[in-house]
This record gives C-alpha cells, structure tokens and sequence, in this order.
C-alpha cells in the first residue's frame, strides 16, 4: 500500500497530507489565500537571479501532475 506523505503548510505549519487535498500544499483555501497575499505585498520575495542550471534535466520529464505530488515518480519507479 502507497504511504503518503505528510508536510507541514506552508502558512500555518499544521501537519497532514495536504498534497492529496484541493489547496495542496496548504492545509485550507484560507491558508493558500493568505499565502499569495504576502507575494502580493512583496513579504516574499525571490532574492536571487534564476540560473539555468536550477532547470537542467526538467526538459526531459514527461506531463503529469506528479510535478506538484512529491509522492509520485514521473517514471513510474519506486
């Protein structure tokens, strides 16, 4: 049987499996809300340039939602 991975949210540091949920990573719609809030104050920022070798091997990954589910393996190996 598959486990799941239990995360903290991002805002309010609650434990659970909030991948599996509508709002992941967040625990809640207001979580997530409050979340984009402070990008949109600029509470969080971004403080250094993207290089491109953050991105290398990405290209090659197939579609699929596993992207936002660290539970799963884009190859479908464990």
């Amino acid at each position: 049987m598959k486990s799941s991975i239990q995360v903290a949210c991002p805002t309010c540091r609650q434990k659970g499996v909030w991948f599996k949920g509508a709002f992941g990573p967040f625990c809640s719609k207001r979580c997530k809300w409050v979340d984009l809030g402070k990008w949109f104050e600029e509470e969080m920022l971004i403080t250094e340039n993207l290089r491109p070798d953050l991105f290398q091997g990405y290209g090659d990954l197939p579609p699929g939602i596993y992207l936002d589910d660290p539970g799963q393996d884009p190859y479908g190996q464990r």
